[in-house]
C-alpha cells in the first residue's frame, strides 16, 4: 500500500512539474523567440498611426514599444488590431502587450495593466463651422443632435452615459467618430485632449469650449492578467524610464 501511495505521489508531482514548465511567462517567450509582439490600432493620432501605403507605424506608442524591444534585445512586431478586440487579442495571446489604452474597470476584469505613464481628459468636439452651435454638455444632450463614436472604445460608453437623449451613431473601426463629423453625418464626437489637439491642427475641428473636460483617465499598456512575471518586468521598466526622463522626452517629441 505504501508503494502505491508513493507511486501516486510521484505521478502527481510529475504532472505539477510539467504544468509549471509549460506555463512560461510571455517574457521567456519573447526572449526565446527574439520578437516582441505588440497589438496596436494605428488609428489614434499621435499615439499610433498606420501608413497604409507602407504598412508602417509611427507615434508616441510606437516609440515606447520600439524602446521596450531594444531594452529587451529583441525585434518588435506590430500586430494590427481594433478597439473592440484589443483586450481579446492580449487574452488570446495574439500579442504580448498592447499600445496605450485607457484604464477601465471593464478591461481590468479580463486583462492586466502596466504602470501608467500619461493621462487624458475627454471632451466634445465639433466642426469648425459649428463651433458656436453648442454651449455646453447639456446643449449636446438633446434629441436631434447626432453624436458619433467608434464601437468598442471607452468613448462609446462615455457618449452613452453623457448624452442619452442625443442621437448616438456608432461606427466600426477603421471608421472613427471624428470622420463622421468631418463628412457632415454627425454633429459632435468626443475624444481625448491628446487626439483632439492633433485633429484641431490637421482638420480644423473645434472643441466645444463651454463643455468642461471630463473623465480624467490614466493610460497604460494591456498585458496578460495572470502573467505576473511579465507585468513586473514592464512595470519596473516604466519606472526606470520615467526616472531617466524617457516618457517626458517622448511627450515633447509628439507635442503632448
Amino acid at each position: 500500500m505504501n508503494n502505491l501511495f508513493k507511486a501516486a505521489a510521484i505521478a502527481v508531482f510529475g504532472l505539477a512539474a510539467a504544468g509549471t514548465a509549460t506555463a512560461q511567462s510571455a517574457l521567456n517567450e519573447i526572449l526565446d523567440s527574439g520578437v516582441l509582439k505588440v497589438g496596436t490600432t494605428g488609428d489614434w493620432n499621435p499615439m499610433s498611426v498606420r501608413d497604409p501605403a507602407t504598412n508602417s507605424y509611427k507615434g508616441f506608442d510606437i516609440d515606447i514599444m520600439t524602446e521596450l524591444a531594444a531594452d529587451l534585445g529583441v525585434e518588435v512586431e506590430f500586430v494590427p488590431t481594433d478597439w473592440k478586440t484589443l483586450v481579446n487579442g492580449v487574452v488570446a495571446g495574439q500579442y504580448h502587450i498592447t499600445g496605450s489604452a485607457s484604464v477601465s474597470p471593464a478591461r481590468m476584469k479580463a486583462a492586466g495593466f502596466s504602470e501608467s505613464y500619461i493621462s487624458v481628459e475627454i471632451m466634445p468636439f465639433t466642426s469648425g463651422d459649428d463651433a458656436g452651435k453648442f454651449a455646453d454638455h447639456d446643449a449636446i444632450n438633446q434629441p436631434g443632435v447626432k453624436v458619433a463614436t467608434t464601437l468598442g472604445t471607452t468613448f462609446e460608453k462615455l457618449v452613452r452615459d453623457w448624452y442619452p437623449n442625443a442621437d448616438i451613431k456608432v461606427v466600426e473601426a477603421p471608421a472613427r467618430g471624428y470622420q463622421e463629423v468631418l463628412a457632415g453625418r454627425a454633429d459632435v464626437f468626443i475624444t481625448s485632449n491628446i487626439e483632439g489637439s492633433t485633429l484641431e491642427e490637421k482638420f480644423g475641428v473645434a472643441r466645444v469650449a463651454g463643455a468642461a473636460p471630463r473623465a480624467p483617465t490614466p493610460i497604460a499598456m494591456l498585458l496578460p492578467q495572470d502573467d505576473q512575471v511579465w507585468i513586473n518586468y514592464v512595470n519596473n521598466w516604466v519606472k526606470l524610464k520615467k526616472a531617466k526622463g524617457f516618457f517626458e522626452g517622448n511627450k515633447a517629441n509628439w507635442g503632448l
